[in-house]
């Protein structure tokens, strides 16, 4: 199956046509698609089949801040592709048009649209989504261009970008340097400083058992990379996993590194060769280089073992919950754990050399700052947050040992905030404590009833015998019944009361859950071409862990 669009449409909030793009076919007219659409019921799926119109069309739709975009294909094409395209042409429009997107920008840039649409997708098939290469040939003709091509000066030339120059228009053009043709990377690049900065970003994902056994521990990373460097440079970026050696260093990469996806830039034969090498030729700027997933469960959870003390899972921040506290079961307790002993700390923070240089990673540190010397890790932004049930009236007699913590009643959500001024010594435990009030009519009334109930049946039975010592009897017996009765219905509406899970977020600067490091990056000068003799480019690392409410913990 090939990627085959025969129309593009675009919709404001209120459905109605912005743009409509023919590319081949007879597609349908953008008042009977939309009709057609919204007669769907809601939530609609990304893919619909409108087999009320003729011809029978198949709908692709993605929704971008208040704009709809929707393409048709009348034939069996790869759905997942034409999404994509849909999102990518959403994010070209940006870099031409300015972040937001919106529906007078593209109706007073319409033939900056138009060239786009063309470019990007020839007679339906998509061809070119890259934007360097988009603007090589998409010319971009400004208010001051049209004013000196009236007075007969050229005034129309191709992008340069959102720091673009009028007046080169008046300047003669220079032609491109002879070479291969790199369409994610611009011709004739120029920067005053090389620099070259890297950052990992992990998301973590946990999920405990009420065991305390995890169940599921994933972390998804991303590779971003900025490339501020004159010409056409040729990188090599090394990466390096915990418990690799020389000879097993492969297979460590192979399964810390799963699923990963690349930058079209990556030379995948150097991957697979050499798992870990990321050769490549970078665009312009800041991009993705590559995306990853990491399994950080220590062991199967089909096996009774427990893992070894190398396997356990380290996490800088574990949260518990004890529900149903106290004579009524109305209180609960929360703790968290903090600990800052990151694991692979020791290689970390003891490295002080430069952050300059084109040798060995081993120059490369984490931080931003200007002394080149590389930090410890750092836990911020520690959150723990319970959610409650509905039911929940208020909590009330929040104690927390460290920070504070709010109740809000609209989410039914209490978030304790832990600050973390120092982040090497942070480690210990804190705990919140607080009280649940559920409605105002409450298990107390449904109490009272039976209670009284039950009394008026005492009464009955004592006036009928007509015995004292029977009806003092009876009396106590029914008030047993009726206490443990009513305690037992007590602690029943207080237990559907309590939260049923607990979860943290924070972040970790200068630390990867996956343990993944950069080992190298390494320009080379014989490949790369424009890049001039003896520059050594600045280069800088970082890492960061980000977890959005990702360690959780179930209770019940």
């Amino acid at each position: 199956m090939s990627v085959a669009v025969d129309a593009l449409y675009i919709f404001d909030d209120h459905h109605n046509c912005v743009l409509e793009h023919v590319y081949n076919g007879r597609p349908p007219s953008a008042q009977t698609l939309i009709s057609s659409f919204t007669s769907r019921p809601l939530p609609r799926p990304s893919i619909l089949q409108l087999s009320d119109l003729a011809p029978p069309v198949t709908a692709y739709s993605i929704s971008h801040a208040a704009l709809l975009l929707v393409a048709t294909s009348s034939k069996d094409a790869q759905s997942l592709a034409i999404l994509d395209f849909l999102y990518r042409l959403v994010d070209v429009f940006e870099d031409f048009l300015g972040c937001p997107l919106l529906a007078n920008k593209i109706e007073d840039n319409y033939e900056i649209v138009a060239q786009l649409l063309v470019e990007m997708c020839d007679g339906g098939t998509v061809c070119n989504t890259e934007p360097n290469a988009l603007r090589e040939s998409v010319e971009v003709s400004s208010v001051l261009g049209k004013l000196f091509t009236q007075v007969g000066l050229p005034g129309s030339s191709p992008a340069l970008g959102p720091a673009h120059n009028f007046s080169s228009t008046l300047r003669p053009t220079v032609t491109p340097t002879t070479g291969p043709a790199i369409p994610w990377r611009k011709s004739n690049v120029r920067h005053t400083s090389n620099e070259l900065y890297v950052d990992i970003v992990e998301s973590l994902a946990v999920v405990f058992a009420p065991s305390g056994r995890p169940l599921s521990a994933r972390s998804h990373g991303s590779i971003a990379f900025t490339a501020k460097i004159s010409g056409v440079p040729d990188l090599l970026l090394t990466l390096a996993a915990p418990g690799g050696t020389n000879s097993d260093k492969n297979s460590e990469i192979l399964r810390t590194v799963q699923l990963p996806v690349f930058h079209p830039c990556v030379r995948l034969a150097r991957w697979k060769d050499s798992p870990g090498e990321l050769s490549f030729v970078p665009p312009d700027g800041r991009f993705m280089l590559a995306g990853y997933e990491t399994d950080l469960m220590p062991s199967s959870l089909n096996t009774d073992q427990p893992p070894s003390k190398s396997d356990k899972l380290f996490l800088p921040a574990t949260v518990d919950l004890r529900p149903g506290l106290g004579a009524s079961g109305t209180e609960f307790e929360a703790r968290l754990t903090l600990n800052t002993n990151f694991p692979g700390v020791s290689s970390m923070g003891k490295s002080s050399t430069s952050r300059s240089g084109s040798g060995p990673i081993s120059s490369l540190s984490f931080g931003g700052g200007s002394s080149g010397h590389s930090h410890a890790p750092s836990l911020e932004a520690i959150m723990v947050t319970i959610p409650f049930p509905g039911d929940v009236r208020s909590v009330t007699e929040l104690k927390p040992s460290r920070g504070e913590a709010n109740f809000n009643t609209f989410d039914k959500v209490i978030e304790w905030k832990v600050p973390t001024k120092d982040g090497a010594s942070i480690n210990g435990v804190a705990t919140l404590t607080g009280t649940v009030a559920g409605p105002l009519a409450s298990a107390d009334a449904e109490d009272d009833q039976f209670e009284a109930a039950e009394v008026g049946k005492s009464n009955t039975m004592a006036g009928y015998y007509e015995d004292d010592t029977v009806a003092n009897r009876s009396e106590k017996q029914q008030t047993t019944v009726n206490g443990n009765n009513g305690a037992t219905k007590k602690a029943h509406a207080n237990r559907a009361l309590m939260p049923r899970s607990i979860a943290v977020s924070f972040n970790v600067k200068g630390w990867l859950a996956s343990g993944i490091k950069v080992d190298g990056l390494v320009v080379d000068v014989k490949k790369s071409k424009g890049l001039g003799d003896g520059v050594r480019p600045y280069k800088g690392v970082k890492y960061l862990t980000v977890s959005r409410q990702g360690v959780e913990r179930r209770v019940s």
